[in-house]
């Protein structure tokens, strides 16, 4: 079974979307949990009334996003859990039966794959395409990082490497993905399409105050695992430039 952990806060205009699009995944089985900050928006009322479709719901204050996502990760019944988040959709209904048939190798620990940032009021317009690639130690100490939305993880490495550091207000997830990348006994497989597509507007590019923030953790982070320093963070944010590029067509499968 693969957990899908949600986290909510005031999302009303979009989480209905994400439910839907969990719900709609095909041929495998999937354990819904969803973390509302006490939401005051109509979320928290809105979620309840779909409860029945949810392995675990909890509605309450917390730390933060990442707070939120460590409840989820700890009331997973899954095997394998990985995240949406409330204004993020799958790219279409066969994802998880691909993430799960990925992980019936057991010698692979981890799955992702490519991810879309579209437009707020248009998510059929694409505005960043983020091709992962696969996974080598070089390319990591290069700034590389596969799109955390689109990574599922046995659910045995969180409790073998810890989850996500609270201390971290925004770059939590790339200290997660740098102690578990850079672990000798980590494998994961490059699924080389698009699994998830995101609304832009997230927490991490919100605000100048932001961006410089989200870079000092970046930093702290990279030293934290000995993966690199400011070399490797300079190659991260530039490596970002080619997702801006045109594309032609329509969203990339």
């Amino acid at each position: 079974m693969i957990s899908v952990v949600t986290a909510t806060y005031n999302c009303i205009d979009t989480v209905d979307d994400c439910l839907a699009s969990v719900h709609a995944q095909m041929g495998v089985d999937v354990d819904h949990v969803i973390i509302d900050g006490a939401s005051s928006d109509g979320t928290r009322e809105m979620l309840e009334g779909h409860r029945k479709d949810f392995g675990a719901f909890v509605s309450e204050r917390d730390g933060g996003i990442y707070d939120a996502l460590n409840k989820g990760i700890t009331l997973s019944g899954g095997d394998v859990v990985g995240f949406l988040h409330a204004d993020d959709l799958f790219a279409d209904t066969q994802v998880l039966a691909h993430v799960q048939a990925a992980f019936a190798d057991p010698s692979v620990q981890g799955v992702y794959g490519d991810l879309c940032y579209v437009s707020k009021e248009d998510t059929s317009k694409l505005v960043r395409y983020w091709r992962a690639g696969e996974y080598t130690p070089a390319r990591l100490s290069r700034g590389w990082m596969p799109p955390h939305p689109t990574l599922y993880v046995r659910k045995e490495w969180y409790e073998r490497i810890g989850s996500f550091n609270t201390d971290y207000r925004i770059a939590a997830d790339y200290d997660f993905i740098l102690r578990l990348f850079s672990h000798p006994e980590f494998k994961a497989a490059y699924i080389p399409e698009v699994l998830v597509t995101m609304r832009v507007g997230g927490a991490s590019n919100r605000s100048l105050r932001n961006v410089i923030r989200k870079s000092r953790e970046d930093y702290q982070a990279l030293r934290a695992s000995g993966v690199g320093g400011l070399g490797t963070l300079a190659w991260k944010n530039l490596s970002k430039l080619r997702q801006f590029l045109p594309r032609r067509g329509g969203l990339p499968r």
